[in-house]
C-alpha cells in the first residue's frame, strides 16, 4: 500500500469514526480545520512531514471521492460512524438509485426496510457498478436492490448527495425497493 493510501485511511478513521482520538473539533456539517489535522496528525512520526498539498494529492489521485477541501477546513463526504449527526444538504435525487447488499441480507431489508445500520445514513449509489462493488464486500454474488428515489422523494422521503456517484438516505422504505433480476 503507498503513503498515500495509508494516509487516506487514517484520515477516513480520524474524520468518519474516531475524531475524539485526535482532538478534533468537528462542526456539525462535520468540517474540521486542516491545520487541527495536521497538527494531529504530526504528533505521530511517521505523519510528521505531510502537509496541506498532501491532503490534495490524496484527495486528486483517490478513485472514490471521500473527502472536501475548502476554506482551510476538511471534511469526509460520508461513511461516518460516530454519534454526532452530520448533517448533509437535501436534495431531489435521480429517478433511480441502486443498493448493492449481501443475499441473506434482502429478507430482513424487505421486512424492515434499508436502514443504516452503524453508519448515519443508508448509502445509495447512481450506477449500478458502483453498486455492485459495493455489496462484493459482503457477497461475491451480491444482489442489486432498485430504489425509485423519484418516487420515494415525492412521497416525503429524504435524500442527500454523498458525492458524485453516492447518494445518502436516513431510512428506504422497502415499498420503493425492488431486486434486480
Amino acid at each position: 500500500m503507498n503513503k498515500l493510501d495509508e494516509l487516506s485511511k487514517e484520515i477516513s478513521y480520524a474524520l468518519r469514526h474516531a475524531p475524539w482520538e485526535y482532538e478534533l473539533e468537528m462542526d456539525e456539517k462535520g468540517w474540521v480545520p486542516i491545520e487541527q489535522l495536521l497538527g494531529a496528525l504530526h504528533r505521530a512520526e511517521k505523519w510528521n512531514d505531510i502537509y496541506e498539498s498532501d491532503l490534495n494529492k490524496m484527495i486528486e489521485k483517490s478513485e472514490k471521492k471521500r473527502y472536501e477541501l475548502k476554506d482551510g477546513k476538511i471534511r469526509a463526504f460520508y461513511g461516518h460512524s460516530i454519534t454526532m449527526k452530520i448533517l448533509k444538504e437535501e436534495k431531489m435525487p435521480p429517478n433511480i438509485l441502486y443498493h448493492g447488499t449481501a443475499r441473506r441480507f434482502i429478507q430482513s431489508i424487505m421486512e424492515n426496510n434499508l436502514l443504516p445500520q452503524s453508519r448515519q445514513y443508508v448509502h445509495l449509489s447512481q450506477d449500478i457498478e458502483t453498486a455492485k462493488n459495493v455489496g462484493r464486500r459482503h457477497d461475491d454474488k451480491p444482489c442489486i436492490l432498485i430504489i425509485d428515489a423519484k418516487r420515494a422523494w415525492n412521497e416525503g422521503i429524504k435524500f442527500y448527495i454523498g458525492n458524485e456517484k453516492v447518494w445518502l438516505a436516513d431510512i428506504v422504505p422497502s415499498r420503493y425497493i425492488k431486486e434486480m433480476q
